[in-house]
């Protein structure tokens, strides 16, 4: 099992975030815990963003690394998919 740990900005996003956002968000970190690498919304980013992954929700993304040492997710963003790779 992975620990997810979210970033001031990422954790700000969730606070905010509506109910229906909110609950697919928790699924997600669920997912994450347990496998942060295989999952059919899961992709590995490259070029700019190389060495992170993105989980999609909707039009929403969750922009994160792992960190395999500490056994950690770190969710270092969480925007609209226009947003995202900004």
């Amino acid at each position: 099992m992975y620990e997810v740990v979210l970033t001031p900005e990422a954790l700000k996003t969730y606070r905010r975030a509506e109910v229906p956002l909110a609950r697919k968000l928790n699924r997600c970190f669920e997912s994450l815990s347990s496998d942060p690498r295989s999952h059919p919304n899961i992709k590995r980013l490259t070029g700019a963003l190389r060495g992170r992954w993105r989980y999609r929700l909707g039009n929403w993304r969750v922009l994160y690394r792992i960190s395999e040492e500490r056994r950690e997710v770190v969710v270092l963003l969480i925007a609209h998919r226009k947003a995202a790779y900004e």
